[in-house]
């Protein structure tokens, strides 16, 4: 019989119609063992986190002596750095000076490097009086929209260099004069930072090419272009940065010894206190698995010992204090197993988050201290900072206008250029179980047998004239909940359907609508929401570009950051409910799958992995390929579709070869920006 679902039909009924189809078959309690029902995934994550954490606390508590510290360190520094996905190679920095600038008690130089070839570094050299040569501080700035020309990191640099120290304060990516995205007139396309940063970062994830790595390195060569210049003592650096500077430095000292002190500010706080508050937040501050790890945000202050590291905090900040004190209790420990207690301190502003003047005082006397020589008690004095426009490196105050510029963007191009011949090759190459049991590894998918399986409750039953509509709580052994509707025809069913609505599962349950029409024509059709969608979504998508728009992005990133996806634990749900239903409804026998959206990239992996479970498989509106991600800058609610590091070995069209052509449906598939394109 003809299948093809009529989406639109519910779009045509009165408003309130459906409003009230939808409020009749909610399935969910407000709330669920105690939980709302929007809450639902980011509990089950929080809590295989919390027990990461726990065994991770408990390893920590082993440490006893210098011998054990040392192993920690180096076992951490490995794990961070798999995370990381390594290190690039290092290339000619090609530094040059474009500016110079007399402040009266100090002067300017407007550098640009290349951290990676064409990849273009700008950065402002604050120099003391006298020739030199001076130990010197790496600043690099939080998540500001003009980064090294904010208010915030003009202060921090000035009072540093009027302490008799020379200071480097670079613009990390997408801020400053490295904004990526920008409107025709050259002016930011978003006000904030973070902005460009998530949007990057998902189009990295595929290749499995981390922002951070990029970021981190930024630091290491501007380390690097210290060292080189003779005014610059280059066994006295030191690092600071608040926010995302303080994200920054904290990951620089723990990698490089050449940071002799170190003082980040407002970010050091744990996950578990994190998690316990505001929950994740940017997408560089979050690595692939390091929570499963075992690598928590003190540990890149234990990485650093015995060298030195003030934490700086802010009472009112949005990084919970008491983490902070959890952070620096950690590291004094630490430290004093190995001899050197007093190298570990933490100041405490009654602040918001900023970089108030008593963090500015404490770590220009940190860094007197422990790069100089100097133990005081000195002030900051009275300064002026200069215009944004006046400390400009660059013409334009862009550096991707500079003649052979590359953006974060032809880097994740250079890393995937190759990989469309070696995933050809492995799949050539490779038999079909071995190519699929890739796919379960990197998604993180596990087979139909190891899943533990569903039992439904049964809800509310509603008559539709020939169709009976059943409400169905499912649920299983590990905390899994998802709600269901089953429409059962009053006839003999001539099969069933297991159907997944990226808007959840009343989307077509109205009178009229996909659901009821099948199952006049005969089908048994369960609808389920899977996790973190319908009745379990926080919030709606939104229609436009930006950073924080998908609903479940924080769930999304807590999942990534225990080395799963979105898209594997939805695969694991698919998979259940195919199984739990046949055996249920259909006598064992396969089931047609329907999955919409961004269902349907969890549809697409159960129909390849467990194809024995379908009979037909349907994507309606479905991202076409990873590829697209990875090439569109402007991506649309695409965190929640990746899976880190996939394109190494395969794209979505790989798993749809594997389908039968005459048992697959491919309908309006879209690209990554959200667009219908051609088949």
């Amino acid at each position: 019989m003809n299948r093809r679902l009529p989406l639109l039909c519910s779009l045509l009924l009165p408003l309130s119609l459906l409003g009230q189809a939808a409020a009749d078959l909610t399935v969910l309690p407000a709330l669920v063992d105690g939980v709302a029902p929007t809450a639902l995934l980011e509990a089950q994550l929080k809590k295989l986190a919390f027990a990461a954490l726990d065994r991770r606390d408990a390893a920590y508590a082993q440490i006893k002596t210098p011998a054990d510290v040392a192993a920690w360190q180096q076992r951490q520094r490995t794990s961070f750095l798999a995370a990381l996905g390594g290190l690039p190679q290092r290339t000619p920095l090609k530094a040059r000076v474009t500016g110079q600038r007399d402040c009266g008690a100090y002067r300017m130089e407007k550098i640009l490097f290349e951290s990676q070839p064409g990849f273009i570094v700008s950065g402002l050299l604050y120099l003391p009086p006298g020739a030199g040569p001076h130990p010197a501080v790496l600043m690099p700035c939080g998540h500001t929209d003009i980064a090294k020309a904010g208010d915030v990191y003009q202060k921090a640099s000035i009072s540093l260099v009027h302490a008799g120290l020379a200071v480097f304060c670079f613009d990390p990516i997408g801020q400053g004069e490295r904004r990526h995205y920008r409107q025709p007139d050259g002016t930011p396309e978003f006000s904030s930072p973070t902005s460009e940063h998530q949007l990057m970062s998902i189009a990295g994830t595929p290749v499995g090419l981390s922002l951070a790595r990029a970021m981190i390195w930024d630091g290491i060569r501007a380390l690097d272009y210290l060292q080189s210049r003779q005014d610059i003592r280059g066994d006295r650096l030191g690092c600071t940065g608040v926010s995302g500077g303080g994200t920054m430095t904290s990951y620089l000292m723990a990698l490089d010894e050449r940071i002799v002190a170190a003082a980040p500010a407002c970010y050091l706080t744990g996950f578990r206190r994190l998690l316990e508050t505001i929950g994740p937040q940017d997408f560089e501050q979050n690595h692939f698995g390091q929570i499963t790890a075992g690598l928590d945000q003190s540990d890149y202050v234990l990485m650093s010992a015995p060298r030195p590291v003030l934490i700086m905090a802010a009472t009112k900040d949005f990084f919970d204090i008491q983490g902070a004190w959890n952070v620096f209790r950690e590291g004094k420990r630490v430290y004093g197993r190995l001899g050197f207690p007093e190298r570990v301190e933490l100041v405490e502003a009654d602040t918001k988050h900023d970089l108030a003047i008593e963090m500015r005082e404490a770590s220009a006397r940190w860094f007197r201290r422990w790069l100089a020589g100097r133990d005081d008690a000195w002030k900051e004095p009275a300064f002026e900072i200069l215009p944004a426009s006046e400390i400009l490196c660059t013409p334009e105050g862009d550096v991707l206008r500079q003649p052979g510029a590359r953006s974060f963007f032809d880097l994740i191009a250079a890393v995937s250029a190759p990989l469309t011949a070696e995933r050809q090759r492995f799949w050539q190459s490779s038999p079909r179980p071995a190519a699929l049991a890739k796919v379960r590894e990197l998604a993180g998918i596990r087979p139909l047998a190891e899943l533990p399986p569903f039992t439904a409750t049964a809800g509310d039953t509603l008559q539709r004239g020939p169709v009976r509509i059943e409400k169905l709580t499912l649920r299983n052994a590990e905390g899994t909940v998802l709600p269901a509707l089953l429409f059962r025809p009053d006839g003999a069913s001539t099969g069933l359907r297991l159907y997944l609505h990226e808007d959840g599962k009343q989307t077509e349950a109205a009178p009229g609508g996909a659901l009821e029409t099948l199952a006049r024509a005969g089908e048994t059709v369960l609808a389920v929401d899977l996790r973190g969608l319908g009745e379990m979504q926080r919030g709606k998508r939104a229609s436009g570009f930006g950073a924080l728009q998908e609903p479940n992005w924080k769930s999304a990133t807590l999942a990534y950051l225990l080395g799963q996806s979105l898209v594997g634990l939805r695969t694991e749900d698919t998979l259940a409910c195919a199984g739990f239903a046949s055996e249920k409804w259909n006598e064992g026998r396969p089931v047609h799958l329907t999955g919409l959206g961004e269902c349907g990239i969890p549809a697409l992996h159960a129909a390849a992995l467990e194809p024995q479970l379908f009979a037909s498989t349907r994507l309606e509106r479905t991202l076409r390929s990873w590829t697209d991600v990875i090439s569109t800058p402007h991506t649309r609610n695409q965190q929640v579709n990746t899976v880190h590091g996939a394109l190494r070995f395969y794209d979505l069209p790989d798993l749809v070869a594997t389908l039968p052509a005459d048992k697959r449906v491919l309908h309006d598939p879209l690209d990554a920006a959200g667009q219908v394109q051609s088949k």
